[in-house]
């Protein structure tokens, strides 16, 4: 059951940031610099409380599955670490760069002129940060089915 609710929440947590990266991303870059900074700002703690608890969870899940996994010896242990090192990744990724980029376009310390390549780059993490939670998700499932099969 541990192991599905891991899935369910990294399933969950990769699917937010996709639509992120598809629909809030190219939205933020349509902007005028000074019009995406005034958004920003309004809406950052909303975004903060939504994905902050999802990848926490998600990653915690993760990494709990593969604990209780690998202290009960399971065949699929291996593939949940995967996984959660994989979902840790993702969330480190916040300290890493995502902590500074935000609270910059937050404070409008950022210059607009610069607001453009910020984006850019925000953009280019934000998709590596997808692609990891994919395949922390997609490691997970396989673990679950392994698991369901043992």
């Amino acid at each position: 059951m541990l192991v599905l609710l891991a899935v369910l929440a990294l399933g969950l947590s990769a699917g937010a940031l996709v639509a992120e990266g598809a629909v809030l991303v190219p939205f933020w870059r349509s902007l005028q610099p000074e019009s995406f900074l005034a958004w920003y700002r309004q809406h950052a703690m909303l975004l903060l409380r939504f994905f902050g608890p999802l990848e926490i969870v998600a990653a915690s899940l993760a990494v709990v599955a593969a604990l209780v996994s690998w202290l009960g010896d399971e065949p699929a242990s291996g593939l949940l670490a995967i996984s959660a090192v994989l979902a840790v990744l993702v969330l480190a990724m916040f300290p890493l760069y995502f902590q500074r980029a935000n609270a910059s376009f937050v404070g409008a310390t950022i210059a607009t002129t610069e607001v453009g390549v910020e984006l850019r780059r925000w953009s280019i993490w934000h998709w590596v940060r997808v692609v990891l939670a994919i395949a922390a998700f997609a490691v997970a499932v396989v673990a679950a089915r392994k698991g369901m099969t043992a």
